[in-house]
């Protein structure tokens, strides 16, 4: 081949490139968030197999030493989200389910064993949540900004008009709620406000891994 054949190959390749790997990226990232989405259906599905063997309450309702087994409910605070999943350990099956496939900070634990931690969680926990409200929030990624901070561990109160956000750690600005019914929706940051209003609760609390 001639230079000049060389260089029209180079050129044609570096077009095909630049071409085919914008097209690539976004199917990728499709991809992740439709793990995410059947990640908190499992989730879902986890808590209401929960509630069926413990009078139809959520860990977070549950006394620690009820009879049926341990709840969380003196423990229903951020500093300890992780625990509302270790008490679901046999209905959740496997840790891999409570990580978020594009959540770079957390880190996927091998069990559900002592060193479980709110390291090894990328959703929050909805302390509101109970079964007689379908509508309310259940579960969800935790990439929230109050008033464009970034929120941090720990249990997050909040007015259902507060300036609630996503952050670009995730999705890219948008997010995804389980709410009681099992239902998963992926939503934006308007989207996550209207879902929000639909709590019937005036002060949302979520606990924050």
């Amino acid at each position: 081949m001639t230079l000049v054949e060389v260089v029209v190959v180079i050129v044609i390749l570096g077009i095909l490139a630049a071409i085919l790997l914008p097209a690539l990226a976004p199917h990728h990232c499709t991809c992740q968030k439709i793990n995410c989405v059947n990640n908190l259906k499992q989730i879902g599905l986890a808590y209401r197999i929960f509630a069926g063997d413990h009078n139809d309450k959520y860990p977070m309702q549950v006394s620690i030493g009820d009879t049926n087994g341990s709840g969380t409910m003196e423990l229903a605070t951020g500093t300890n989200a992780w625990v509302n999943y270790a008490v679901m350990s046999d209905e959740l099956s496997t840790p891999k389910v409570v990580i978020c496939p594009q959540d770079t900070k957390s880190v996927l634990a091998t069990n559900f064993g002592s060193s479980f931690n709110n390291s090894n969680v990328s959703y929050f926990v909805g302390l509101n949540a109970n079964q007689d409200h379908p509508q309310m929030i259940l579960s969800g990624d935790d990439n929230f900004a109050i008033g464009g901070i970034p929120v941090k561990s720990g249990l997050l109160e909040f007015p259902t008009n507060a300036p609630i956000s996503w952050t670009a750690a995730r999705h890219k600005f948008a997010g995804n709620i389980c709410l009681v019914d099992c239902s998963v929706e992926s939503v934006t940051i308007a989207g996550l406000t209207n879902l929000l209003h639909q709590t019937g609760v005036a002060t949302n609390r979520l606990a924050i891994p």
